[in-house]
């Protein structure tokens, strides 16, 4: 969310941009002056969590709500849809595996944010098929979700950085 108390973010929709936007930054910046090995660092064994871990998952979860569900295009195949771990399994510690998970999540924040541009908060209440055989969820339910998606992962990020150089906060 923006600090700066004059860009306050108003009406229901774009609250829940601005708090889309501030984790997606704070993803972001968990990232920042890290090279690949360091990105593909599992600090926290057995599990195969990692930096570039939580880029490409977020990309998958972008594509899936914004493009799959939200677009109402079911058929799209899913992201690294073959990964059973949502994108953390087999991360190679490159420059190129790196340069492709920035890449695949750049371009699906930019394909949602590019759909949230479509819509106002009148469409909110609206509800779309998840595709899982679960009750359909309102859009703001969704986007709901994105948000704590990112929350969760944000907290995640954060201590993996701290295990990695030390660095907290944002």
């Amino acid at each position: 969310m923006s600090s700066d108390q004059d860009q306050r973010a108003v009406g229901e929709l774009a609250n829940y941009r601005d708090y889309l936007g501030h984790y997606r930054l704070t993803l972001e910046r968990k990232c920042e002056d890290l090279g690949p090995e360091e990105l593909a660092k599992q600090s926290v064994p057995p599990s195969d969590l990692s930096l570039i871990g939580l880029i490409r998952h977020m990309a998958r979860v972008e594509q899936s709500w914004f493009q799959r569900v939200l677009k109402e295009n079911l058929d799209l195949p899913r992201l690294d849809a073959d990964d059973p771990t949502g994108g953390f399994h087999k991360v190679e510690p490159t420059q190129a595996s790196a340069d492709e998970a920035f890449a695949s999540w750049r371009e699906q924040v930019a394909a949602a944010d590019e759909w949230l541009d479509s819509i106002d908060d009148s469409v909110l209440g609206e509800t779309r098929d998840v595709g899982r055989g679960d009750a359909p969820s309102s859009i703001r339910d969704i986007l709901v979700h994105m948000i704590e998606e990112y929350a969760r992962h944000a907290g995640h990020a954060d201590l993996l950085r701290e295990c990695i150089d030390g660095r907290t906060g944002e």
